[in-house]
């Protein structure tokens, strides 16, 4: 009796192990979209609002889920209550936050960037800047749809066999 409940708490766990790793390929995709969603209504805020910077930040924060309505909301904060640079402001609030999306090193760069441009130009620069990072994140989400593709069944069906196996193995 004891080795059937040991046998189904190594199945339960290896399997949630994969489905939890199964589902940072799920994750990325689905917030490189809505990065780039907010990125378009940042740009329409600017160019057609004329609405000020932490202003627009704190509309996209109420728009957003979460980690990213958290990133615009703290930006948004920290323009307003800080002494600081649009670029320290940004930076600081993506490191605050990356480690709790699915994103990757290349998006935070991407992101960094465009922190780097955000507010030094005119509005028609930084319309282009805008387009520029929304291609770079087009074409990391692409990248993002094929690695769910490619893996995230892969590893959840990792997790059912590896514990499988290892309930062989102890049998």
């Amino acid at each position: 009796m004891m080795k059937i409940i040991g046998a189904i708490i190594i199945l339960a766990t290896t399997s949630l192990g994969g489905i939890e790793i199964a589902k940072s390929f799920s994750e990325r995709p689905k917030q490189l979209r809505q990065l780039k969603s907010a990125l378009q209504s940042l740009e329409a805020e600017i160019m057609y609002g004329h609405t000020p910077l932490h202003e627009a930040a704190r509309r996209l924060s109420e728009q957003l889920h979460q980690p990213l309505s958290t990133f615009f909301e703290n930006f948004s904060q920290k323009l307003m209550t800080e002494e600081t640079t649009v670029r320290d402001a940004w930076t600081t609030c993506l490191d605050d936050i990356w480690k709790r999306t699915a994103m990757k090193k290349p998006e935070l760069e991407i992101m960094k960037q465009f922190g780097e441009t955000l507010g030094r130009h005119d509005r028609a620069s930084q319309q282009k800047q805008i387009m520029l990072t929304l291609t770079h994140i087009e074409r990391e989400e692409q990248e993002a749809r094929d690695h769910q593709l490619r893996y995230e069944k892969m590893f959840k069906s990792l997790g059912v066999l590896s514990g499988l196996l290892i309930v062989i193995l102890l049998m």
